[in-house]
């Protein structure tokens, strides 16, 4: 049996939209899949957690054991084409309030609690490090890269490498990517090669 679900099954799923070439591991899991949009060429490995509104673009990689949980309409997660995350990345859209002036966890009823929710927006060739967490209301700019074991609660800027607890930049990321994708857009493209890629 092969590890990433077929074609068949994936449009079985009910997925908001679907592109061409995605892999998505058997082991992952996906609740709420008619919330869920992912582009083409999109690979999402092993032990994986897909909750709430997501919408994912093309040439998008979620590395094992990733949780992304989005809230609903306007406190979802945004991924954009060619952005990743490395293992254990977790991105929060939703979070309970920690103050102690509330109640926590969703066995609590809605009146008890006060769920603080934000979109979580990561643009085009950002990567996220290894144990990484994300923070709700936070927008990660374009090309910018976020060390392993980092902590996001703020904006970040395009273009920059960012690290810490909390995350803030410490100096340039290159833009030699922009070129690069140039060069691969004129190339084979991977939806022609299968789940391989």
């Amino acid at each position: 049996m092969n590890s990433y679900l077929s074609r068949e099954e994936l449009d079985a799923m009910g997925f908001k939209s679907l592109g061409q070439n995605v892999c998505l591991s058997r082991k992952a899991s996906v609740y709420a899949p008619e919330r869920i949009q992912i582009g083409a060429n999109v690979r999402i490995d092993d032990f994986v957690f897909l909750s709430g509104d997501i919408a994912l673009g093309s040439h998008v990689h979620i590395a094992p054991f990733c949780s992304l949980v989005g809230g609903s309409a306007g406190a979802g997660i945004v991924m954009e084409d060619f952005s990743g995350l490395s293992g254990n990345v977790m991105i929060y859209a939703v979070s309970d309030d920690y103050s102690g002036d509330f109640m926590t966890n969703p066995t609590v009823h809605d009146c008890f609690t006060n769920v603080k929710t934000g979109e979580v927006a990561l643009r085009r060739y950002v990567i996220v490090g290894a144990g990484s967490v994300i923070l709700p209301g936070v927008e990660i700019g374009e090309g910018a890269a976020v060390a392993a074991m980092s902590l996001v609660t703020r904006q970040l800027p395009p273009w920059k490498i960012c690290a810490g607890i909390p995350a803030r930049p410490l100096k340039d990321r290159s833009r030699n990517l922009l070129e690069l994708e140039k060069q691969y857009r004129m190339d084979t493209l991977p939806s022609e090669r299968g789940c391989a890629v």
